[in-house]
């Protein structure tokens, strides 16, 4: 019975670890939005928890802006309107915060 377990445990395990590696890979590549954009003007604010990232137009103009991350990854661009909040992903367990708000491009994605 040992050798069974081993072997239908093997083949599940291999498959685990694949899923897993996958999702570390499509999790850590960054989007085209990585080479775009300058930093936000000083009237957008950020504020971030582990679960969202919450971005804040406080200008007077639409603004259009992406978030960085620790670990390179880059959020969509989003246009936010004067006075408006747009919501990005949070840092989660694994403390991926955010370094920065960049202006971007809503067309092109980047």
């Amino acid at each position: 019975m040992t050798s069974l377990t081993n072997r239908i445990s093997r083949p599940v395990a291999l498959a685990a670890t694949t899923a897993a590696g996958l999702l570390v890979t499509m999790a850590a590549a960054p989007s085209v939005a990585a080479d775009s954009g300058t930093p936000a003007p000083e009237c957008v604010e950020y504020f971030q928890s582990w679960r969202y990232t919450d971005v804040h137009n406080g200008c007077a103009d639409t603004v259009s802006v992406t978030v960085e991350y620790t670990n390179g990854q880059w959020a969509p661009c989003r246009v936010i309107e004067p006075g408006a909040w747009a919501i990005f992903a949070g840092y989660g367990t694994d403390g991926n915060y955010v370094t920065g708000v960049r202006t971007c491009d809503p067309a092109s994605g980047a």
